[in-house]
């Protein structure tokens, strides 16, 4: 235990990570398992996001038309994401209430039932959704561009799954990646707010500490090949708006040049959040690409996407090409772009506001209860809490040789994949 948070594990392996803070009578109560996309083989994709999905289908205790309305009835919300390294359930409560949240989450890493009927509705509702993405311009090219970028790693894979994937998964296929994956020494519980770390403690353990421990898959995932030349591919669909995708292998989250990078992504395209429920935005006005593509008006807008993950992911940039302007010259100013930042140092000034601009929005996701208890877990998922702890620090050492490094070496043009999206001109599906 620090002065911050209690930090404990039980004798099933189950880690618990606990925060107090008394600002506001509310607890938000997370439970995370270190399972996602990357722990799919293929024939199997999609297995973890649709067992998330089955996670909501009750069990005996708390059947499904009791659930939501469980929650809401108390003033509570809830919800549940699956990513590449990670699938994670939370409730936020009155802080009188949160028992609920835990009996809940308890109860369900062990008898979620799994019927069949249950499986085939869900099948449905995944398909739909899966259909739904394909309309989508950038989902279509995005996911082109990752597969493009991974020949032999999981991660190449979409979190929802192949369509053909969806089709053929059994009931036992998802029951047994349940089995497999939900269990104690696979799961990190967290809590922040309202409420006596060592009383918490004690009410998780009474939950949890009887779960038994089981062992976990071994695990072999294979490294990804260096690229040896950029990739270029064309998708082409319903629409009249052409974008651009350009990935490029980035740092795991671990890698100290993790920080290095999150500043190039804020000097080049404007700085982008980890946490997915961060309050507030920070403009991207003064970055290098909008002042260069879309200040001279050949793109409508840009963004940029670096993610924490276990393993090396992508740091994407993707465009909106404006009507009338080509996507090849666009590509050739990206390209002028990346060679001024790779042959010359970023002026100090300039990456001292990249700094600033990127620490400002690190602060707006870190800022309430939610925020504060999804942090103790999250960075579990890929590290340490003591890399939440230490990013400010880690982001003000960084200098414009560090940033000059990572953009040659990330950056080169060799590692580069390049997607355009061609509309076709025909309505889209709604």
């Amino acid at each position: 235990m620090n002065s911050a948070t209690l930090y404990a594990q039980l004798p099933n392996g189950l880690t618990v990570h606990l925060k107090e803070i008394h600002t506001a009578p509310l607890i938000s109560h997370w439970i995370w398992y270190r399972v996602g996309s990357r722990d799919e083989q293929p024939g199997l994709t999609g297995l973890s996001h649709w067992v998330e999905h089955m996670q909501f289908k009750g069990t005996p205790l708390f059947p499904p038309t009791v659930l939501d309305k469980a929650i809401s009835r108390e003033g509570g919300t809830w919800n549940a994401f699956t990513y590449l390294d990670w699938t994670a359930y939370f409730e936020t409560l009155p802080a009188d209430k949160i028992d609920l949240a835990l009996r809940l989450e308890a109860d369900r890493m062990v008898n979620s039932e799994f019927k069949s009927e249950d499986v085939e509705s869900e099948r449905t509702v995944i398909l739909s959704e899966r259909e739904g993405s394909e309309n989508e311009p950038l989902f279509r090219l995005g996911e082109a561009v990752q597969t493009a970028a991974f020949k032999v790693h999981p991660y190449r894979h979409e979190i929802v799954g192949e369509k053909q994937d969806l089709q053929s998964i059994r009931r036992d296929d998802l029951y047994g990646h349940y089995r497999r994956y939900y269990v104690p020494n696979n799961a990190v519980v967290t809590a922040a707010g309202d409420f006596d770390a060592q009383e918490m403690l004690a009410r998780i353990t009474e939950l949890y500490g009887s779960i038994p421990a089981n062992p976990l898959p071994e695990q072999s995932i294979p490294a990804e090949p260096p690229a040896a030349a950029e990739t270029r591919l064309e998708v082409s669909g319903p629409g009249e708006t052409a974008y651009i995708h350009i990935a490029c292998k980035a740092p795991a989250a671990s890698d100290r040049d993790f920080f290095s990078f999150t500043v190039l992504d804020s000097l080049l395209t404007g700085p982008a959040g980890l946490n997915m429920f961060g309050g507030g935005g920070v403009s991207n006005k003064t970055s290098r690409l909008y002042r260069a593509l879309v200040e001279r008006e050949l793109a409508a807008g840009l963004s940029g996407g670096l993610q924490a993950t276990l393993d090396p992911f992508l740091y994407d940039t993707t465009i909106t090409v404006r009507n009338g302007q080509s996507p090849e010259q666009i590509l050739s100013v990206y390209h002028d772009e990346l060679h001024r930042l790779q042959d010359n140092p970023a002026p100090a000034d300039e990456i001292q506001r990249a700094i600033k601009q990127a620490r400002a929005l690190f602060a707006y996701g870190s800022e309430n209860i939610t925020n504060q208890a999804f942090w103790l877990g999250y960075a579990e998922m890929f590290d340490r809490y003591a890399w939440f702890t230490g990013y400010i620090d880690h982001l003000a050492s960084v200098t414009p040789q560090d940033v000059q490094r990572v953009a040659q070496t990330y950056l080169a043009d060799s590692r580069l994949v390049t997607g355009v999206y061609v509309p076709d001109g025909s309505p889209e599906v709604e």
